[in-house]
């Protein structure tokens, strides 16, 4: 039997992220479109690549139906251009749905299945709000198999409030404020932009151009946070100001063997290190990265100390807040989210576990001094995915110095 593969992140790209519904940006733009984009700015991006070597396309949608339909990875490739040789599929974990299709081709990648995959993400919550199509199992709720809470992700996050009563309303919003300022610091250093695809656009005013996200508010104050009502519940915690919003868009990484990517001479801007996904309870679907964390590090052999740079998905400030707490990590910690997160940038549900992951890489080669970093997640119905990462622009001396200084 063949050693296993080690498996490298290429590269990764993605749509500006829409703010859904009809006075969105893509409201007029099909969801299959959205990552046929994606796709061929990756492609055009890496010009070195054979395209008849792509092994897989694995992309990731919540609601598979209308233009979220019909095998989008299979779909999509052949839409993107991609040789009639080349297969695809699609793939459903909720929130995780993209990071799900990085980590199932990794898995053929390491078998030695497969050489090079494109794996990605879509979410047109336009067209497609949570939920909708969807019958769940009576059983759900007449056998108690969870509480009628669990299906709202609002409710989940005003639960883990109340389970931990330190994880005040005014600490998510100062760390809600803080992602937009830390998103508008990324766009003004030109670190965002670097691996937005533009998208072209139709509406009733003519064609136009995305090449920004539609939703972040960098005038956001705490203020103004502190005024905003309370969707889930009265004189709740949860508000449309410390929590992602409803968006469209779409992500696409390359990932592939690093043997491979050396014969053809692609660029290897992480090392795919290990992996998990853990379940909990879904009323605190929130919580759902600290097992999955606490799993891939264990399969790692690495500690929470280990980590020197963390990429976690702000589905609500709350829900990430949780996540420090349980490792120590201050609120405020340079290490988290440097270039901001979800509440400013958006959370197309399938698509985000590769923008998490695509900000990451850029962030390993502005740091040398930081040898692993972490991308993680909470998933809808109570489950939580990591993904641990290597820096391959590591250097030893650097990390040195840099432990030196912060003492």
């Amino acid at each position: 039997m063949a050693e296993r593969s080690e498996v490298v992140f290429v590269d990764g790209v993605r749509t500006p992220f829409g703010r859904a519904g009809e006075k969105g940006m893509y409201w007029q733009t099909r969801a299959d479109d959205l990552v046929v984009k994606a796709i061929i700015g990756l492609l055009e991006r890496n010009p070195m690549l054979p395209k008849e070597l792509i092994d897989e396309v694995a992309i990731a949608a919540t609601t598979q139906t209308g233009d979220q339909g019909l095998t989008l990875g299979r779909t999509a490739a052949l839409l993107a251009g991609l040789p009639l040789s080349v297969p695809g599929y699609a793939i459903d974990r909720m929130c995780a749905g993209a990071m799900t299709a990085v980590t199932a081709v990794a898995g053929g990648i390491a078998f030695g299945a497969y050489d090079l995959a494109i794996a990605g993400g879509v979410e047109h919550m336009g067209h497609h709000p949570m939920g909708s199509g969807a019958d769940p199992n009576p059983r759900f709720l007449a056998e108690k198999l969870v509480n009628p809470e669990a299906l709202n992700m609002g409710n989940t996050a005003e639960r883990i409030h109340d389970r931990f009563p330190q994880l005040t309303k005014e600490r998510a919003d100062r760390y809600a404020l803080r992602s937009q300022q830390k998103v508008a610091a990324a766009y003004e250093s030109g670190d965002i932009p670097a691996d937005l695809i533009p998208v072209a656009l139709r509406s009733e005013a003519g064609w136009g151009l995305a090449t920004r996200d539609e939703a972040p508010r960098p005038e956001t104050t705490l203020e103004g946070l502190a005024g905003l009502r309370t969707p889930f519940r009265p004189h709740g915690r949860v508000t449309a100001g410390n929590s992602s919003g409803l968006n469209d868009g779409a992500t696409a990484s390359l990932i592939a063997s690093e043997a491979m990517a050396k014969q053809l001479g692609l660029p290897v801007k992480m090392r795919m290190v290990s992996f998990a996904f853990a379940g909990v309870e879904p009323e605190i679907m929130g919580i759902g990265p600290v097992p999955s964390t606490e799993k891939a590090l264990r399969k790692a052999g690495l500690s929470i100390d280990d980590i020197g740079l963390f990429e976690l998905n702000e589905a609500f400030a709350v829900q990430v807040l949780s996540f420090l707490d349980h490792f120590g990590i201050d609120d405020d910690d340079p290490r988290v989210n440097e270039y901001g997160g979800a509440i400013a940038i958006g959370h197309p549900l399938a698509s985000s576990g590769v923008r998490l992951m695509i900000q990451l890489a850029r962030q390993f080669e502005q740091h040398p001094e930081v040898r692993y970093g972490l991308t993680a997640m909470c998933v809808g119905l109570g489950q939580g995915g990591t993904v641990i990462w290597e820096n391959p622009n590591w250097d030893a001396k650097a990390s040195k110095a840099s432990k030196k200084a912060a003492r």
